[in-house]
This record gives structure tokens, sequence and C-alpha cells, in this order.
């Protein structure tokens, strides 16, 4: 059945959980040498048909068939068994272990005697291969996001899949990363390959699509051929109304330093310079952008001014207070509010209740807390805020946040960061796997708080949102800046040097 895949069936597939249907009646066709996508806001049910595909979820009603044979699906391993992998929007990956050792687990086929050596060379053929180069030495913890992404790509080629899902496969990558990520799915497919491809930039549908299904409130809406819609269509069919994506920035008034670097260097964890003296600042009132490709230091930099690395030299003042050693709660306490690249790690505590990480930095605070006793009443009432004004999809604030959609949980920490009034927001990948509608709605806000008087330093990987909404924009290249510009001003040409590492004149 694995060597001879051409389609894979969902018929009538029905899931609920409690108070939420989250997959209704669905009937898709998958077919090799296909790249399908899957639209739909988040909360629509897309991931959690994929869970169902790939055996984390038993669908309640309905039949998995390939090549219109009904199969059973009830794990990883029955979905591998027949061909099917899955990178996932949020990496499966041991953190501790190296590239090798994710690879290795669970691999039928590995060598009983020094397993890891002899599979580097495998590694890196299939990293030649399809263009995603990674040291297989290097620990998880060390690698990017985009890095760990190839490695769950990787780890899903080498188990010789028939069809792969890529759950938002792009999110966390730079358009040149995406650009080589469409030629190695283009291979895959020419190869026989069949692709289904999940994402909110419809940009990346009409250029890597065959067939596009969008899915609104657990229910597919419709399905069509790139050639025959437009990306109005889709938005519409997507969220049920017009999606206007122009965005009008007030006149930037010249105001006060928010934000001071002077010659910061900072160390990654491989004990070498990512940040490499580098100097700039923020004045009130004013977004600046960091662009650049993953891996030239943009982590280190968000990661030393809200506390969370120390610098090795150099001087970092938050409205003229001396931050350069401060701890992240002390560097809060400035009113400073912080959306981390990764979500799951440092944006919330996926175990605990919704309720509980929307006062993660405010547990103590007077309005939650007195004489040590939490005020359970406000807490309440604050996170029914937090979900009401962002329209997160949850069916109750006492459940995990880790069962919200990515999505979800990316607005619920873009909704608890702006709760607490922010002077100076440190947002990196703020819109990372949102929909359409809750991208516009952050970009939106965004300009508000700036009106406002809020200053952000936004570092994104997505050129769009950097050049639409910031003022000034820094490109960074391996730890220094290679140059700083006004949106408008320069050519995409010009934009696409610096990242390389053509600096500025």
């Amino acid at each position: 059945m694995k060597e001879n895949f051409q389609t894979l069936s969902l018929k009538n597939i029905c899931k609920n959980f409690p108070g939420v249907c989250a997959n209704s009646d669905i009937t898709i066709d998958f077919k090799a040498s296909e790249v399908h996508a899957l639209l739909g806001e988040n909360g629509a049910g897309k991931t959690t048909l994929m869970n169902i595909i790939y055996g984390i979820y038993n669908q309640d009603k309905g039949d998995i068939l390939i090549n219109n044979k009904k199969i059973n699906i009830r794990s990883p391993k029955d979905a591998i068994s027949s061909g099917i992998g899955m990178v996932h929007q949020h990496f499966m990956l041991v953190q501790n272990h190296t590239v090798c050792e994710n690879i290795l687990l669970g691999y039928k086929q590995a060598p009983f005697f020094y397993p890891q050596k002899k599979f580097k060379n495998k590694i890196k053929e299939y990293s030649d291969k399809f263009n995603l180069h990674i040291n297989p030495d290097a620990k998880i913890w060390e690698l990017s996001a985009g890095e760990q992404q190839r490695v769950e790509i990787l780890k899903a080629l080498i188990r010789n899949i028939k069809l792969l899902i890529l759950d938002e496969p792009t999110s966390v990558l730079t358009p040149n990363e995406t650009s080589d990520l469409f030629k190695t799915i283009k291979n895959l497919v020419q190869s026989g390959l069949g692709v289904i491809f999940i994402s909110h930039k419809l940009d990346e549908v009409f250029a890597i699509s065959d067939q596009i299904t969008v899915l609104r409130n657990g229910k597919v809406v419709g399905s069509v051929v790139p050639g025959d819609t437009s990306k109005n269509e889709l938005a519409r069919m997507m969220v049920g109304r017009e999606i206007v994506s122009t965005y009008e920035k007030k006149q930037k008034k010249e105001g006060k330093v928010a934000l001071s670097v002077d010659d910061l260097w900072v160390k990654s964890d491989r004990d070498t310079f990512a940040v490499k003296g580098i100097s700039f600042k923020i004045n009130r009132g004013e977004i600046l952008g960091i662009a650049g490709v993953s891996g030239n230091g943009q982590r280190q930099l968000v990661e030393v001014i809200t506390g969370l690395r120390k610098p090795c030299k150099g001087k970092i003042e938050i409205f003229n207070h001396d931050i350069s050693h401060k701890n992240a709660k002390e560097i809060f306490r400035l009113k400073v509010g912080h959306i981390p690249e990764e979500r799951l790690v440092f944006g919330c505590v996926p175990n605990l209740s919704i309720m509980e990480n929307s006062i993660l930095k405010e547990y103590d605070s007077p309005s939650f807390c007195k004489n040590m006793i939490l005020n359970f009443e406000k807490i309440q009432n604050h996170t029914r805020k937090l979900i009401e004004d962002f329209s997160i999809t949850t069916v109750s604030i006492n459940n995990p946040i880790k069962l919200l959609s990515g999505g979800n949980i990316q607005k619920f920490i873009c909704a608890r960061e702006f709760s607490s009034k922010p002077e100076l927001l440190i947002a990196a990948h703020p819109t990372y796997g949102l929909d359409i509608a809750a991208t516009d709605y952050i970009r939106r806000l965004f300009l508000k708080k700036r009106d406002e008087g809020c200053s952000i330093l936004l570092v994104s990987e997505d050129l769009e949102e950097i050049l639409t909404i910031s003022d000034r924009v820094l490109v960074m290249f391996n730890g220094t800046i290679s140059g700083i510009f006004i949106p408008g001003e320069i050519s995409m040409e010009k934009i696409g040097l610096m990242m390389a590492g053509s600096t500025s004149s």
C-alpha cells in the first residue's frame, strides 16, 4: 500500500471535543503528485483533521481510505506504516538530544551498532538532496525555530513517507528559506509524493498549490483550483467577510528615547558571539522593525533586552534605566511587554489553565492579589475579557492552554501582553501561525498602540509585515547591523543584499 499510494480519502469525518465540534462531515481527497492546500481561520479544524490522519486523534465518525481501501489509523505508528508523515506546527523534538538522535528515534532501520556514526551519512544525503542543510551533531535547544523545522522535515522524509502533512511550514522561515522549501516540495511532488500544505499566507498557497480546500467552523466551505479563484475570494471563504489589508499610518512624532542599545555583545548557547557590537535607538511612539535571515542574532538580541540572557559587553537602557543585567521581572515592571518567538517555551505554561496563564506576570499585582491571596473572581473576569476582546476560541478558561490551537495561543499571548498596557513592546514573530483576519487585527492593534505612544521593537521574518507597519527597519546579518532604512525608500533588491550581508552605505 505504501509503495503504490495514489489517493488518501476522507469520508464524512467528524470529531467532537467537550462543547466543541472540531470537524463535521468532512470529505476530501488528497492525491499523489499534488500539493493540496488547506486554508481556514484559527480554530477552523485544520490541525484536528490532520491529527486524525496522523493518528494522534481518532475520529468519532467517518472513514479514512488509501487507494479506496479503508484503513484504521490509531496511532502515528500506523500512519507512518501507511506512508503518512507529518511536520507539526509545534515541533515534536527532544530538546536535549542532537539532530541525529532525534531523527533516529523510533526509526526501524537504524543500525544496532554505532547508529549515529553510520546514520550521519544518510542525514547528509537527504540534506543535500532536499536543500535542508543542518548540523547532525547540534543539540535541538541550540537551533533556531527555522532550523528545528528542517529537522522535522528530514525526520519525516527519511522514513520514506508517501504523503507529507506540513502544518504551517513557512511560519518561521525567511523568504529565501521559503523559496528553498518550495523547491523541495516541488521535487517531492515530481517524485510522486503527495503534500498537504496548511498555511494562512495566500501568496504561498497560490505559488505552490494544485488544489485548495477551505474550512470554516469545522466544515468544508469549498475546494477550488488556484487558477479559478482569487485571493479576495479565498479570504471571503475563510472568514465569511471582506478583508481590507491596507494600513494607514499617522505621521510619526519625534519623541524621547524609549530603548537605547549601545555597543552590545551577546553570546549564543554555543559560546560564540551572536550579537557583535550593535547600537540603535527606538523613540517613543515608533515601530522599529528587525529584518534578517533566521539565526543572525535576532533571537539573542530579544532575549537580552527582555532579561532572558545576559550581555557580555555593552549597555541597554529602557526609559533611561540601565537594564543590562536586570532580570525579566524587573524589566516587566518598567512597563515592557514581550511576545516571544516560541510561545510554548517562553510565552505560556502549557499544562496550566488559560486563566492561570493570563496572570503569569501579574500574579502578585494588587489587581489580582491581596495579602498573598489571589482574587479568583477578578482573574476570571480578566481572562474572559482577553478572550472576548481577541476572539479567542475556547470552551472553558479552566482548560489547559495547550488544548488551544496554535493561533489561539498566539492571540492569547498578544492579548495578555497588551492588557498590561506596555509602553515598550518587544514582539518576536507576533503573527506567527495567525489566520488572515487575526493577522490583520494584530497589525492594526500595533499601529493603534504606536499612535498612543507605545514603542515597538518588531522582529519578523515576514518582510511584508515589516515593511507595512514599521517606521524604520534595521537589518541584521551575522550579528551585526547591515543597514537601516525607512520603508519605501529603497528597493527590494537592496533589502535582499542587506539580508545577505551587503552593508548599506
